[in-house]
C-alpha cells in the first residue's frame, strides 16, 4: 500500500519538482557557463521556485479549530479531544477599550494538545476529573501559559509562498506547523507540516540537487553529535512523556534493555491514548513503555475521501489527534513528525 501511495504521490508531486530544477538548470547554464553554484544556492535556488499551493495538496483539508486565550485549560483540553485535533491557533481576546490590535494578526500562538498539561498531583480516577479536582490547574486561562513558555509561537504563509520560505520557519524557529492564513480575511485555513515537508521531499529522489545531497555522511550535518532520545521497554509510559518533554521531540524510541535493539516508538501525540483509557492513566507510573506500544487501538476506517487525497494523508492525517494512518502508527519503528507535547510525568 505505501509503495502505491509513494508512486501516486511521485506522480502528483514530481511535474512540479521536475520543472523547478529544469527552471534553475536553464538558469545556470545561461549565467555560469563555466563553473557550478555550491549547494547550498542551488538548494535555495530549487526550493524558492515551488509554492506551497502546488506542491503540497490538501492543506486546507486539516481540521481547524481555535482556542481564545480566555478558554480554560479543562475546556481546551475538552474541545481539541471532541474535534479530534492535535492543536489550534490561539486567537487573541482584547480589551473593547483598547483600540488598536497588538499584533498584525488575529492569531498570537499556536497550542498543541498535552502542552495543555495538567495537575502535579498523583491521583486515581481519568484524566478530566483530575482537572476539576485541580482547579488551580484545570481553571488557568489559555492566555497564562504563555507566561511558562508553553505556547509555539504563529508564523503564519500565504499560499503563494514558497517551501523554502516554510523550511526556513520550520528550521529556524524549530516549528512543526505551519499555519496557512487566507490573504482575504487572515484567518487560518489549513497547515502546512513539518511531515508534509518532509514526506514531500523524500519524493525527490533521482532529482540532482537532492540526489547530491542524499550521498553526502550525516557527520557533515552534526547528526552525529546529537543526542538521541530514548527509553527502555521496560521503564513507565510515565518516563517516556517525561522524556519527550525534556528532549522536546516529536517522537522517542523504544529500546529492548537486553538486546539493545528498537523495539518500536512513542510519539507525544499518544498523550490523548491517556484520556481514552482510564487504566492507562491511572497506571501510567505501572504500564511499562513495550506494553504501551503493543495496545492495539481503534481499527476504524478512516474517511476514505482523506485516504484518497494524498496532500491530507500528509497534512489533516498528522493533525488529526486520533491518528488512523498507517505511516503514522505508533506500534513499528516509524518515522514521526508531529508537534513537541509536555509532559504528564508528575500528574
Amino acid at each position: 500500500m505505501q509503495d502505491t501511495r509513494r508512486t501516486d504521490m511521485k506522480l502528483l508531486e514530481g511535474g512540479v519538482l521536475k520543472e523547478a530544477e529544469e527552471t534553475i538548470k536553464a538558469d545556470h547554464v545561461g549565467n555560469n557557463p563555466e563553473t557550478d553554484s555550491d549547494s547550498a544556492t542551488a538548494l535555495q535556488l530549487f526550493l524558492d521556485r515551488i509554492p506551497i499551493n502546488n506542491s503540497i495538496p490538501g492543506i486546507k483539508n486539516s481540521p481547524v479549530v481555535e482556542l481564545k486565550t480566555g478558554d480554560t485549560v479543562k475546556d481546551a483540553i475538552e474541545f481539541l479531544y471532541s474535534k479530534n485535533a492535535f492543536g489550534a491557533p490561539i486567537v487573541d481576546v482584547l480589551d473593547p477599550e483598547i483600540p488598536l490590535t497588538r499584533f498584525p494578526y488575529r492569531y498570537i500562538g499556536f497550542l498543541d494538545f498535552a502542552t495543555l498539561n495538567a495537575s502535579k498531583e498523583t491521583g486515581k480516577g481519568n484524566f478530566v476529573s483530575l482537572l476539576e479536582k485541580n482547579p488551580e490547574t484545570g481553571h488557568t486561562k489559555v492566555g497564562e501559559l504563555a507566561k511558562s513558555f508553553l505556547w509555539n509561537p504563529f508564523f503564519p504563509v500565504r499560499l503563494d509562498d514558497t517551501l523554502f520560505h516554510v523550511l526556513l520557519l520550520i528550521s529556524k524557529h524549530r516549528i512543526r506547523v505551519v499555519p496557512v492564513i487566507e490573504q482575504s480575511n487572515l484567518k487560518v485555513t489549513g497547515f502546512v507540516t513539518q511531515n508534509a515537508v518532509i514526506q514531500l521531499l523524500l519524493q525527490s529522489d533521482g532529482l540532482t540537487w537532492f540526489d547530491s545531497i542524499a550521498e553526502k555522511p550525516l557527520s557533515e550535518f552534526r547528526f552525529e553529535n546529537e543526542s538521541v532520545s530514548f527509553v527502555y521497554g521496560d521503564e513507565s509510559i510515565a518516563d517516556a512523556l517525561h522524556v519527550l518533554f525534556k528532549s522536546q521531540t516529536g517522537a522517542v524510541a523504544v529500546i529492548d534493555r537486553q538486546t539493545r535493539m528498537l523495539i518500536g516508538s512513542v510519539r507525544n501525540g499518544d498523550v490523548y491514548l491517556l484520556l481514552e483509557n482510564e487504566k492507562i492513566f491511572r497506571d501510567r507510573k505501572v504500564v511499562t513503555v513495550e506494553e504501551f506500544i503493543r495496545i492495539e487501538t481503534s481499527n476504524q476506517d478512516p474517511d476514505p475521501t482523506i485516504e484518497r487525497d494524498m496532500g491530507a494523508l500528509l497534512s489533516a492525517g498528522v493533525l488529526q489527534l486520533r491518528n488512523k494512518y498507517p505511516f503514522a502508527r505508533h506500534t513499528h519503528a516509524e518515522r514521526h513528525y508531529s508537534s513537541v507535547f509536555a509532559t504528564v510525568y508528575e500528574l
